[in-house]
């Protein structure tokens, strides 16, 4: 079964840095697009940044500049390098794998940056 399990959230204050760890099992890189989605209540769920099977990268306008996706196949981990953070980025975050029509939705980690 494919698996993702997501670490790194936590309180920081506007302007400091968080490192979000996505770590996949059960699936090859090759094969999907894992990507970093955030939602705060009451709101839909976004994507925030995605890394394609070829590498390519798509980020959403709010975090351009800020934020940094990459992929470590050796350990097969999603990082989310996040700086410069703003209180709008507080929300909980997930990790997600796509391949087709099928997705996978890892676990939320929670994100709270103070003003």
């Amino acid at each position: 079964d494919v698996q993702l399990q997501a670490s790194g959230g936590g309180l920081v204050q506007a302007g400091g840095s968080l490192r979000l760890s996505c770590v996949a099992s059960g699936l090859s890189f090759d094969d999907y697009a894992i990507g970093w989605f955030r939602q705060v209540s009451g709101k839909v769920r976004e994507a925030v940044a995605c890394i394609a099977k070829d590498g390519a990268t798509y980020y959403d306008d709010s975090v351009k500049g800020r934020f940094t996706i990459s992929s470590d196949h050796a350990k097969m981990t999603v990082p989310l390098q996040m700086n410069s953070l703003k209180p709008e980025d507080t929300a909980v975050y997930y990790c997600n794998a796509k391949s087709g029509p099928h997705r996978v939705w890892g676990q939320e980690t929670l994100v709270t940056v103070s003003s």
